[in-house]
């Protein structure tokens, strides 16, 4: 599958320099790790990695190191509903992005100021039903904000992708299961 013309997004939740490695770097990474506390020299580490090898790193869900740590940007969950001020006292070039299930998250991310909104799932997981294309559309018409596609995309279902409006897509196991490297 040809992804030039798309901006790309993959979550990862290890610092597995190897599996980084075989990613294209046009690929956009996401730590999110919610299980395990790490340290600030882990986090130093990991951008250190990802720049040195041209990867953008975005820091999920904690701005202060994001900031600290020198990171391209900040995801916030769906589940974080805090409006900090220092959002608004950001670096130049810190791009915050995040995600939403509905309207009310996507004014809600609206109101934490994103750039780009993770709209998921779009198809069916494992844990939760999709959207499906309709419902998506209908919600995709509720904000300005650039839209990405997350939730459920596998290798039967990501041509569908270029029936939306949007150019971006997001990963949590696609790529890494199918060793893309677009």
């Amino acid at each position: 599958m040809h992804f030039l013309n798309q901006k790309i997004f993959h979550f990862i939740d290890k610092f597995d320099c190897e599996q980084i490695l075989k990613l294209n770097k046009n690929i956009n990474l996401i730590f999110r790790n919610y299980n395990k506390v790490y340290n600030y020299k882990f986090y130093k580490d990991l951008r250190n990695f990802c720049k040195s090898n041209g990867y953008n790193i975005f820091l999920s869900n904690n701005y202060k190191i994001a900031i600290k740590a020198n990171y391209d940007g900040l995801y916030i969950p769906s589940f974080n509903k805090k409006i900090l001020n220092t959002y608004s006292n950001k670096k130049k070039n810190f791009v915050i992005i995040g995600s939403a299930h509905n309207i009310y998250e996507i004014r809600q991310k609206e109101r934490q100021g994103v750039r780009s909104i993770f709209l998921s799932p779009l198809f069916d997981t494992k844990l939760k039903k999709g959207l499906g294309i309709y419902k998506f559309l209908n919600l995709c018409k509720n904000t300005k904000k650039n839209i990405v596609v997350l939730g459920g995309i596998n290798k039967n279902n990501i041509k569908k992708l270029n029936l939306f409006k949007t150019r971006s897509f997001a990963s949590i196991d696609y790529l890494k299961k199918n060793e893309i490297t677009c």
